[in-house]
């Protein structure tokens, strides 16, 4: 693996050491802060990172991006109901990164008794299934809710899934963040050039992985979101014509007072060509279905922030 700061050659010295130093110091900032959120109780300290969140948040500079997708998803919006689905983006979002801080305390889900503590599950039989199915299959999730504790809820099921992940651009808080994942979350594939070929070989062996579906490709396939044409990745559907395994939906939902919603929805029926193949095209344009239906339900606690649309 590249060292940090290693770029082309025609890239400036001083550029890289600035840049890195940068990186460095957002770094301490950031690990200062999460160091200060931990001497809080869980509730108290996630309760004030969501409010410093939103107010910082809406005054962010691409939020401006945000408020163009949400505007493009749904036109006939009023501008005050724009303004709050962003303003709980923020609070969503402020809320999953304190809650990094706190998984081994919050996480209080019991299989034996699934009607106490924070979290509700639906669709047991469906992890049960997916847990005694003899051979690869793939779940896929959206960034919604708190989308970091649906791999901690499958570990709590016996599941072994594999999660392909894209890492923070700061290369500090990336190591952070992977040494925490590994520690909570079980195996992960970093999403870069070669990762489609790591998660194949966890499938031909057998292996369960799990992926986020909701970012713009630039080499992927057309499909339709919100009514408009853009870009959608098609890895899983790749995966899914090579192996032919099941496709699970799975999400979280924030619920009030600091609880949470998870579901693993029904396999996906598979779109198959004339030859019974399954279709890369539909089955990719389906899994995007599935994601617009949920974030229409839930617009904010969705993440708004990525480029959707070309």
């Amino acid at each position: 693996m590249a060292k940090f700061g290693r770029t082309p050659a025609r890239i400036p010295k001083w550029y890289v050491v600035l840049r890195n130093m940068g990186h460095w110091i957002l770094a301490q900032l950031f690990f200062g802060f999460m160091w200060l959120v931990k001497l809080l109780p869980a509730d108290a300290a996630i309760n004030t990172v969501e409010k410093l969140g939103r107010w910082f948040g809406m005054r962010y500079q691409r939020t401006r991006r945000a408020r163009e997708n949400l505007t493009r998803a749904f036109p006939d919006k009023s501008a005050d109901e724009i303004e709050t689905i962003l303003d709980d983006m923020w609070g969503n979002l402020s809320r999953t990164a304190a809650e990094y801080a706190y998984l081994d305390k919050i996480f209080d889900f019991d299989p034996e008794q699934p009607e106490g503590g924070r979290f509700e599950v639906v669709g047991i039989d469906n992890f049960v299934e997916l847990r005694e199915h003899d051979g690869p299959a793939i779940c896929f999730t959206a960034h919604t809710g708190n989308w970091e504790m649906l791999t901690v809820a499958a570990a709590a099921y016996g599941l072994n899934i594999t999660a392909l992940f894209r890492p923070p651009n700061n290369p500090y808080i990336s190591r952070s963040v992977l040494a925490a994942r590994r520690t909570a979350m079980g195996h992960l594939v970093p999403s870069k050039a070669g990762a489609a070929f790591a998660l194949a070989d966890i499938m031909r062996e057998g292996g369960k992985v799990g992926m986020l579906v909701d970012q713009y490709y630039k080499r992927g396939v057309p499909v339709t979101f919100f009514g408009r044409e853009t870009l959608g990745n098609q890895l899983l559907a790749k995966l899914v014509r090579q192996f032919d395994c099941p496709v699970y939906p799975a999400r979280c939902i924030r619920l009030p007072e600091g609880r949470f919603r998870i579901e693993l929805q029904n396999k996906l029926e598979i779109p198959r060509d004339a030859k019974g193949r399954p279709d890369v095209e539909r089955l990719t344009q389906k899994v995007n279905d599935v994601v617009e239906d949920w974030v229409r339900e839930y617009p904010g606690q969705w993440l708004w922030l990525h480029k959707r649309w070309k």
